[in-house]
């Protein structure tokens, strides 16, 4: 029996990494730690796509909203803990990186694609991409599609994935974010992000109806609830779990914004100190 595609796709990101890292000279705890973070960011796509869970998201639509959350919020970011982008790109021989570099920077049929990586990798570019691929793909239109087309479905899932990682690594400063952000922005930028969440949260569960056909023509569910209480249930739990994510980084940040703050207290009252002596 042949792998699934996510399957699949995952075991090579994982042997693209794992020979890359082989080759690298550095092997002190913050590259294990970072590999650990990107192995643990695959087995969480792997729950997400390739597990029962998987299998229940054509039947619930709350199974669906977990599938999206753990993409979204739990494989992303630690997939941009993990900065797997060079160890990737090491695994490959020599002789094929010099030509795709090459192509890639200079090649005029790919400037759009360049100039729309370069745009996406800043923060309000990431920002946009994430939180408009977010309510785009909940709305009921792209919805229905991406249970009826599986192409369209994959498309979901990749894009979240893909406007994931490039939202958290502005988060988690990753050394191939555009632009490094001071921490008091990141907790705005954050914070934007989790009201858009808790937003299109309020619109499916304060939703009077089923919002998406597939569902609502389901003769019989798992457990025997109806669409509408299937509904609020997601609705529920990207209210509440999909917000400990956001909340999670937030307090992190504020913390190390305070022991900045008090760090440099601590410098300047040492600085007085010494004046008053001279």
């Amino acid at each position: 029996m042949l792998p699934s595609l996510p399957t699949a796709l995952t075991c090579l990101a994982f042997g693209l990494h794992w020979l890359g890292d082989r080759r690298g000279r550095r092997r002190d705890r913050t590259v294990r730690r970072r590999a650990l973070s990107f192995y643990a960011g695959l087995a969480t796509i792997l729950i997400a796509l390739s597990s029962p869970v998987d299998a229940l998201a054509d039947k619930l639509f709350w199974a669906h909203m977990i599938q999206h959350l753990l993409l979204l919020n739990v494989a992303a970011p630690l997939i941009a803990l993990g900065t797997p982008w060079i160890s990737m790109w090491r695994s490959l021989p020599l002789g094929l990186r010099r030509p795709l570099a090459r192509t890639f920077v200079r090649s005029r049929r790919l400037a759009l694609v360049r100039a729309l990586f370069h745009a996406i990798a800043r923060p309000t570019g990431a920002w946009l991409a994430f939180t408009l691929s977010l309510v785009l793909w909940h709305l009921p239109g792209p919805y229905d599609l991406t249970l009826r087309r599986e192409p369209v479905h994959i498309l979901e899932h990749t894009s979240f994935l893909v406007f994931g990682v490039l939202f958290w690594a502005q988060v988690t400063a990753s050394p191939r974010a555009r632009t490094a952000l001071p921490y008091k922005r990141r907790i705005v930028y954050l914070a934007s992000a989790m009201v858009t969440n808790i937003g299109l949260s309020m619109y499916l569960a304060f939703a009077q109806h089923p919002l998406y056909a597939p569902y609502a023509e389901l003769a019989h569910r798992p457990g025997g609830i109806s669409a509408i209480a299937d509904q609020q249930i997601g609705a529920g739990l990207m209210w509440t779990a999909g917000d400990m994510p956001f909340a999670i980084a937030i307090a992190f940040l504020i913390h190390r914004l305070l022991a900045e703050s008090e760090l440099r207290t601590a410098r300047l009252g040492g600085a007085l100190r010494e004046l008053g002596r001279i």
